[in-house]
């Protein structure tokens, strides 16, 4: 059930709601602003589960040196993502918050801790696959090829610095993705397949699934494992 679509009456007692947390960054040249948005609402929405309208704004001042990128910041992140628990809550007896987007883990390791504390059944959980690069690489692009082929041009695809991220993120912290990367891509696009793709939503999916039905939280970050 996507909640957005549905009448009142349908919502007055929801075990477990997740609700999509995106972006709107930069992703290359080569892949829309949206990315992060439109892979955390695909593998909620293939979850089965009562699924709330996606947040499309992040914290991304990592990528705010690239034109289309907007960012609320970690600080007002958390602020809506703790008055979204506790409106929720009012309906939903589990919250489940789905991340598309790193950038965001900050803000939900303090909002979700928090809303636990009042008492709501909160947790949040990442799409991601173990191996996967950085920003706009081989991972994302074939996501996106399997889910929009045709917001993905090809043409553009070029690879970017694929340095380990660990490496970089000193830079990036210093300044931005820009001072690293100047196209925006961390990884290496050229190769990406839908059907790497799709293999990828599916392990998302059914890891999502299976967090879910064990609900087990780490209470220090509010992670669901």
């Amino acid at each position: 059930m996507q909640i957005g679509e549905a009448p009142w009456a349908e919502c007055a007692d929801v075990p477990l709601l997740l609700v999509p947390i995106g972006a709107t960054e930069q992703h290359g040249p080569h892949l829309p602003l949206g990315t992060d948005t439109t892979v955390a609402a695909t593998v909620a929405a293939r979850s089965g589960l009562p699924t709330a309208p996606a947040l499309p704004y992040g914290a991304s001042g990592e990528h705010e040196g690239f034109p289309g990128t907007v960012s609320i910041g970690t600080e007002t992140l958390a602020a809506v993502v703790v008055e979204l628990g506790r409106s929720a809550c009012r309906f939903a007896r589990r919250l489940l918050l789905v991340n598309g987007h790193g950038g965001n883990v900050g803000a939900l390791r303090v909002a979700v801790p928090m809303l636990r504390a009042e008492g709501r059944d909160v947790a949040w959980f990442p799409c991601g696959v173990p191996g996967a690069d950085a920003h706009a690489g081989r991972h994302e692009t074939s996501v996106m090829l399997a889910l929009a082929p045709g917001t993905v041009r090809d043409d553009l695809a070029v690879p970017g610095n694929t340095a380990p991220l660990r490496e970089l993120m000193p830079a990036i912290a210093a300044g931005s993705v820009r001072d690293v990367s100047p196209s925006g891509v961390l990884g290496d696009p050229t190769g990406a397949s839908g059907a790497e793709g799709a293999e990828t939503v599916a392990v998302m999916v059914a890891g999502l699934r299976t967090a879910s039905e064990r609900w087990v939280v780490d209470e220090a970050t509010g992670r669901l494992t």
